[in-house]
């Protein structure tokens, strides 16, 4: 997910609230997400501070195959977790108390997801789609396994192929 775009989900502005609260036309907007244009590191800060935020820059490494595979498919998880909180949550609560007993060596990033499963699902999404090291790491041991169907989980990695190719 490109910068604007997580911007916007963070501050849960659409595109047009965005670009009026920055002073800014919302094609410029779309634009910037589809990654017609670039913002400069200015015009970040700007759009930030306008969504009530603060930008800086952070340097790690670039996301693996399996990594981005892995963000692609958590993106289809929050799909359906904004859709159906309760029902993805309690799959998930379950599955990590699960996942605790058969794996106690990873205790701190299980206390982690049970912090976040207690937060709204507003602030759980971002979570789930941070494509920081740290976010990377937390879907390496995700309690989200069998939210979606194994049909679903094919026709998500299906979509990954294909927006790997491009």
């Amino acid at each position: 997910m490109n910068a604007i775009r997580s911007l916007r989900d963070l501050s849960d502005l659409t595109q047009a609230e965005l670009a009026e609260a920055a002073g800014t036309s919302q094609p410029t907007i779309a634009a910037y997400e589809a990654g017609r244009k670039s913002p400069t590191l200015r015009t970040l800060r700007r759009l930030a501070e306008a969504a009530g935020l603060e930008a800086f820059v952070a340097f790690h490494r670039p996301m693996v195959r399996e990594d981005r595979r892995s963000l692609h498919l958590h993106r289809a998880i929050a799909r359906r977790l904004e859709r159906t909180p309760e029902v993805v949550l309690a799959r998930a609560r379950n599955t990590l108390s699960l996942m605790r007993e058969n794996h106690p060596e990873a205790e701190q990033l299980f206390r982690e997801w049970e912090v976040l499963l207690d937060r709204p699902v507003s602030e759980l999404v971002p979570a789930l789609i941070d494509p920081s090291p740290r976010g990377r790491e937390l879907r390496q041991i995700t309690p989200f396994a069998g939210v979606l169907t194994a049909k679903e989980r094919t026709e998500v990695y299906h979509s990954f192929r294909e927006e790997e190719s491009r």
